[in-house]
């Protein structure tokens, strides 16, 4: 699979641990970054993230930042982006399961490196449910 992933400041350190993860499990990584713990601002790394999701150039995507929220804010307003904002392992599986997200935004200020891992490897094994959940997204205005 081949992943996208980005941060912003807050999130450097779990993103290259991440992308070393991800490789060793043979997933092909994009990289838009940051690649720098000085401050920056997290659209700068999002709308690339999103533009590769929408076009097809990354199957899926992860996002990192603080809190999340700025990430997920952002992803979201791109039309093919359904980026889901998870802070535990259940919820990562939802965001999948109910919001079939083609993005998971986690926080980094708020979840321990496993945790982000473990919620990363549940989101991934994860799979759509359909049915009513997908009535629920063709409901969604930028779907």
């Amino acid at each position: 699979m081949k992943i996208g992933i980005c941060c912003d400041h807050a999130g450097v350190e779990y993103k290259n641990k991440l992308i070393s993860y991800l490789l060793g499990k043979g997933h092909e990584m994009v990289n838009f970054g940051t690649d720098s713990t000085e401050s920056c601002d997290y659209p700068d790394f999002a709308h690339p993230l999103a533009n590769a999701v929408e076009s097809g150039e990354v199957d899926c995507g992860i996002a990192i930042c603080g809190t999340g929220n700025g990430m997920a804010i952002t992803l979201n307003h791109h039309k093919g982006v359904r980026a889901g904002l998870a802070w535990n392992v259940e919820v990562a599986k939802l965001v999948k399961q109910h919001n079939n997200a083609n993005v998971l935004v986690v926080p980094a200020r708020f979840a321990s490196y496993n945790m982000v891992n473990a919620m990363v490897r549940a989101w991934m094994s994860e799979e759509f449910a359909g049915g009513r959940h997908q009535r629920r997204i063709d409901k969604i205005t930028n779907y």
